[in-house]
C-alpha cells in the first residue's frame, strides 16, 4: 500500500484531509493539523501492510496512540482495542491472537507484526472490537462495523451541534467507548482535540482548559465529586460551552444543581445515555431539560429509536434500541471475527418508562451488569473469576462496589487484592465476606439481594479494627489500599474513592508520611499522586510497577538501581536543611542558607496542597495547617519563656519578628515559624476574597512570581530591614511556589533567571547565597531525587519531624554544654539528641493534636472506613 492509496473505512477517519490547515489535535507540546494528522494516519496504515489483518492496540490519551486508532478505522483493519490492565490486555491478546500489536511509548508506536497475512477469517463489515466490561479482561467482545462508528459520531455531532470552533479535552481513556466517541465525534465535525491524560484535580487540566480555549470536556458520574472538591463553582473558564455526561446513572439532585450551574454561567449540561453495544451514545437530555426531568436519560440520539418491551413476571419494560450504531453481534472467540450481522436491535437490560413529555428514564436493571466509575462490571463473570481461584462465591453490587460472599475458609485480602486488580477497580470497591453457605432462595438460586444488603457491613477484606483509645490499627503497608493508609495517616474516618489526598486535608506535614507508605504499598509514586482520587491512584499499582521496571543493561546500572531509589526532593531537602539547621546551631558543622531553603519549599509545598476547594474547603484547610504550625511551636515556646530569661511575651504570641527588638538575637530564634504563620494566614485570607481567588485559580504561576515582585523593595534595599544583612524571605516563598506551578520549560526556565537576579542579591555570604540557588533549583528542575534505599526511612522520619525538631533543639542542646567529654563528641551527642527529642515530641504531638481534632468534630473516633463512590463527610 503506498500512501496514494486511497484508504478504505470508516470514513471520518480515511478523509482527515479534508479540513486541511484547521487544528486537529494540540498536545501541549505540538499542534498537528488536520492535513498533518491525515498524512500519519496514512503512514501509520501502510506500515499494517497489505491485506486485512486483525490489529491490537492497547489505547492511551497519547498521540502515536491517536494516530494507531485512526490508521486501523482508516484502512479497514478490524482493530482491537486493549484495556488498560496489563493481566487482562495479555488474556485478550492470547484468546484472539492479533496479527500486529502496537506497543506504544516514549512518544512512538512500535509495531510487533507478528505474521504477514492474518489467520483470522475478518467479517468485511467488522471494524472495532471493545471489551464489554471495561477491563476485566473478560474473551466476550462487542462487534462493531465501520458504519455503526461513522453514524454515531455523526449522530453525537449533531446533537451537540459541534462546530469547527470547538475544542475537547479528552478526560477520558480512548480505550473506554466513551472517550473514544468525543474524539470520533470531534474529528468527524473538523473540531479539534486537548489530548491530555490529566485529571480534573489536577491544577495543570484548568492550565490547560483555559491556554487552549477548550469549549468541553466528558465526565462520569465520580467526575463531578471531583470537580465539587476542586471548587469548579467558582472557576472561571469562560471558553466552556457544554459538558456532556455518561458513564452510569448521575443523582439527579446532582444533575439539576450542575444544570443551574450551568445555566448561570454560560454553558450545557448534556445528561447523556449509552452502551458499548451501541457503539456509544442511545439517548441524550435536551440540556434546557436538564432542570425539570432530572431523572431522566432523554430522547433517542438521531438516527435511533426505542421501543418498550414486557417482561414476563416484572410490572416493568425493558428499554430496546434501534439504530445503524447497534453493533453487529458479540464475539467470545477468534472464529466469531469471521460472523456477520446477527443482532438488528439492542436489548438494553436496563428497565425504562417514557413519561408523557416524550423523555425516558430508567427505572431498574434486568441484568446482571453494574457500572463502577464508569466500568460495566459483569457480576457472572465475577464468580467464573472467583470459580477459576477454586472459590464458590455469588456476586452482586451496585454503582458503588462489587459485594460478594464467599463459602469456606480463604484468605479474603488476597482474594479481593486479585479480584480488583484483574477486573480495573480501585480495591476498596471489592468487597468480600465470609459465610457458611451462600444465602439462597426457595427454588434455589442464590438470594442476591441478601448479598447485596451485606454492602458497607464490614467486609473481612477490608476493614480492621480499632486502638482501644479510637485511634486507627496501623497494619503493614504493603497490605492496605490507597483509602486506608489516606484515613490513618490523614486520621478520617470515611474515604471516597473520589477522594484525594489534598481533599482529605493533607499537606506537607502529612505529605511525608503517606507518601512512604504509599511507596511501599504502589511500589512507585507517580507524580502529581497527591492530586489523584484514590479509584485512579490504587489502579496505578501494577501499571507503575511495570512502567518503572529497570530496563536491560549492564550490571553495574541495575545495581545502582538496586541500591538506589528516587525519593522527592522537597522530603530530601527538608531533612537535608534540618540536619545543617541544628549542626550550625550547634556548632557541630557550619552550613548556613539551609532555613531559607526551606522557607521556599514551604511555598512550594503551599502551591501543591493549599491552592485546590471551594473557598470555604480550602479556608478550613489552610486555618487547620496553620493551627498544626503553630500549637506544637507555640507549646514549646511557652515551656522556654517559662523556664529560661530568654524570650519574652511577643515571641509567645509569634510576634517577635514584628514587635520584639530589631536585629538578631536569642528573641528571633523562632524567626522562621513566626514568618512562616504571618505569610500562611495572610493568604489565607487573602484567598478567601473571591476576586483574588479567581486569579489564583486562573493564573497560579504568575501569582507565585507576583510575591517575588512584591518583596523586591526590601529585597533590594529601598525598604530599610529589620534584619540588616540576612534580607526578607516572602520572595523565597514566592519562588517556591512558582516552581510548584511551573508546567512548561520557559516557565522554569523563567523562574530560573528570577532565582539568579534575587538570590545573590538578598545575602552578602555567597556560600549562603549558593546553598538557597541550589537548593531552589533542585525544587524546580528535579521532582527527584536518588537516596540510598537504606536511608528512605530515616530520611522520610526527620523530615516529618522537622517543625517539631527546629522547635525543639534551643531547649535540647544546651543541656549538653556541661557534659565531661570531648567537644566534638559533646555536639554530635547535641545534634543526635536535638533530632530523637524532635522526633518524639513530634509522635505525641501529632498525635494528641489528631485526638483533638476528632473530639472537636463531635464525633467518636472510629476505624477508617471506605465509602466507594459516596460522598465523605465534609471536612
Amino acid at each position: 500500500m503506498t500512501l496514494e492509496t486511497k484508504l478504505a473505512g470508516v470514513p471520518f477517519a480515511a478523509n482527515l484531509a479534508r479540513f486541511g490547515d484547521r487544528i486537529a489535535v494540540r498536545t501541549g507540546s505540538e499542534s498537528l493539523s488536520y492535513r498533518e494528522l491525515g498524512r500519519r494516519v496514512q503512514e501509520m496504515a501502510a506500515s499494517f501492510g497489505h491485506g486485512r489483518r486483525l490489529v491490537a492496540l492497547q489505547a492511551d490519551n497519547t498521540l502515536p496512540a491517536l494516530v494507531a486508532y485512526l490508521a486501523a478505522l482508516s484502512s479497514g483493519n478490524p482493530l482491537l482495542v486493549l484495556p488498560t490492565s496489563p493481566a487482562a490486555a495479555e488474556a485478550l491478546t492470547d484468546a484472539y491472537d492479533p496479527d500486529i500489536v502496537v506497543h506504544t511509548g516514549n512518544g512512538q508506536a512500535l509495531l510487533d507484526v507478528r505474521r504477514d497475512e492474518t489467520l483470522h477469517d475478518l467479517h468485511p463489515e467488522l471494524a472495532l472490537l471493545l471489551s464489554t466490561s471495561g477491563s476485566t479482561g473478560s474473551p466476550k467482545l462487542v462487534r462493531l462495523s465501520a458504519d455503526g462508528i461513522q453514524a454515531n459520531a455523526a449522530a453525537i455531532a449533531e446533537y451537540l451541534q459541534l462546530r469547527p470552533t470547538d475544542r475537547a479535552a479528552t478526560t477520558l481513556p480512548l480505550s473506554y467507548c466513551y472517550g473514544m466517541s468525543v474524539v470520533n465525534s470531534h474529528l468527524l465535525a473538523g473540531a479539534s482535540l486537548a489530548l491530555t491524560d490529566l485529571s480534573v484535580v489536577d491544577p495543570c487540566f484548568w492550565d490547560l482548559v483555559r491556554a487552549e480555549n477548550v469549549t468541553s470536556f466528558a465526565a462520569v458520574p465520580y467526575t463531578f465529586d471531583l470537580l465539587d472538591r476542586v471548587g469548579f463553582a467558582d472557576m472561571d473558564v469562560p471558553s466552556l460551552r457544554y459538558i456532556t455526561q455518561a458513564g452510569g446513572r448521575l443523582d439527579p439532585e446532582r444533575v439539576r444543581s450542575y444544570a443551574e450551574l450551568g445555566r448561570q454561567q454560560g454553558w450545557d449540561l448534556y445528561v447523556m445515555y449509552g452502551q458499548t453495544e451501541a457503539t456509544a451514545r442511545m439517548a441524550y437530555l435536551p440540556p434546557d431539560q436538564a432542570l425539570e426531568h432530572p431523572n431522566a436519560i432523554g430522547v433517542p440520539v438521531p438516527g435511533g429509536s426505542f421501543r418498550l418491551e414486557p417482561v414476563p413476571g416484572l410490572d416493568a419494560c425493558e428499554l430496546v434500541y434501534s439504530g445503524p450504531n447497534v453493533m453487529l453481534g458479540y464475539a467470545e472467540r477468534s472464529q466469531d471475527l469471521s460472523r456477520g450481522r446477527v443482532v438488528d436491535e439492542l436489548h438494553t437490560g436496563d428497565l425504562a418508562r417514557r413519561g408523557a413529555d416524550g423523555l425516558y428514564e430508567i427505572v431498574g436493571r434486568r441484568s446482571r451488569f453494574v457500572k463502577i466509575v464508569g466500568l460495566r462490571v459483569d457480576l457472572g463473570q465475577v464468580e467464573r473469576m472467583l470459580a477459576d481461584l477454586g472459590v464458590t462465591a455469588a456476586a452482586a453490587g451496585s454503582d458503588d462496589a462489587v459485594v460478594a460472599v464467599v463459602e469456606g475458609d480463604h484468605d479474603l485480602g488476597l482474594l479481593a487484592k486479585t479480584l480488583a486488580q484483574d477486573l480495573g477497580l480501585p480495591r476498596a470497591a471489592v468487597e468480600l465476606h465470609p459465610v457458611e453457605a451462600i444465602p439462597r432462595l426457595s427454588n434455589g438460586k442464590p438470594d442476591y439481594p441478601a448479598v447485596a444488603a451485606l454492602a458497607g457491613a464490614g467486609a473481612a477484606a477490608g476493614e480492621g479494627g480499632g486502638d482501644d483509645d479510637g485511634g486507627p490499627t496501623v497494619p503493614d503497608a504493603g497490605s492496605m489500599d490507597v483509602g486506608r493508609i489516606f484515613a490513618e495517616v490523614l486520621e478520617v474516618g470515611s474515604v471516597a474513592a473520589t477522594d484525594t489526598f489534598v481533599s482529605l486535608g493533607g499537606d506537607s506535614l502529612s505529605y511525608v508520611a503517606a507518601s512512604i507508605r504509599l511507596e511501599d504499598a504502589l511500589g512507585y509514586l507517580p507524580e502529581g499522586w497527591h492530586l489523584m482520587p484514590v479509584c485512579e491512584l490504587s489502579s496505578t499499582r501494577h501499571r507503575v510497577r511495570q512502567a518503572v521496571a529497570p530496563p536491560e543493561g549492564r550490571a553495574g546500572t541495575n545495581r545502582t538501581r538496586r541500591l538506589f531509589a528516587p525519593m522527592e526532593t522537597g522530603i530530601v531537602l527538608r531533612t537535608v536543611a534540618m540536619v545543617a539547621i541544628v549542626s550550625t546551631h550547634i556548632g557541630f558543622f557550619h552550613w548556613q542558607g539551609t532555613a531559607h531553603v526551606l522557607m521556599a519549599v514551604a511555598g512550594y509545598n503551599f502551591a501543591r496542597f493549599q491552592l485546590s476547594g471551594s473557598r470555604t474547603e480550602r479556608f478550613r484547610r489552610h486555618l487547620r495547617s496553620i493551627a498544626r504550625i503553630v500549637v506544637p511551636s507555640v507549646a514549646v515556646i511557652g515551656l522556654a519563656f517559662a523556664v529560661t530569661d530568654k524570650y519574652a511575651w511577643h515571641n509567645l504570641f509569634l510576634l517577635n519578628t514584628l514587635l520584639g527588638p530589631p536585629g538578631w538575637s536569642d528573641y528571633s530564634r523562632f524567626w522562621f515559624v513566626e514568618i512562616l504563620v504571618h505569610i500562611l494566614t495572610g493568604l489565607a485570607f487573602l484567598l478567601a476574597v473571591p476576586a483574588v481567588d479567581r486569579v489564583v485559580r486562573r493564573w497560579p504561576w504568575a501569582c507565585g512570581v507576583a510575591l517575588v515582585v512584591v518583596d523586591m523593595p526590601l529585597l533590594f534595599g529601598l525598604v530599610d530591614s529589620r534584619y540588616p544583612g540576612q534580607g526578607p524571605v516572602l520572595w523565597l516563598f514566592g519562588l517556591g511556589w512558582a516552581a510548584a506551578a511551573s508546567r512548561t520549560v520557559w516557565q522554569r526556565s523563567a523562574v530560573t533567571a528570577l532565582a539568579f537576579l534575587t538570590v545573590p542579591a538578598s545575602f552578602d555570604n555567597p556560600y549562603r547565597s549558593a546553598t538557597i540557588l541550589a537548593g531552589c533549583l533542585l525544587l524546580l528542575w528535579l521532582p527527584a531525587l536518588r537516596v540510598p534505599r537504606g536511608l528512605h526511612r530515616t530520611t522520610a522520619l526527620l523530615a516529618s519531624a522537622s517543625l517539631y525538631i527546629y522547635v525543639t533543639h534551643w531547649l535540647v542542646y544546651p543541656l549538653f554544654e556541661s557534659v565531661d567529654v570531648a567537644e566534638p563528641l559533646a555536639k554530635g551527642m547535641a545534634v543526635l539528641a536535638s533530632m530523637v527529642c524532635g522526633i518524639l515530641y513530634w509522635a505525641v504531638a501529632t498525635r494528641a493534636m489528631a485526638a483533638v481534632e476528632r473530639h472537636l468534630k463531635g464525633r467518636r473516633a472510629l476505624p477508617p472506613r471506605i465509602a466507594v463512590g459516596r460522598e465523605a463527610p465534609a471536612r
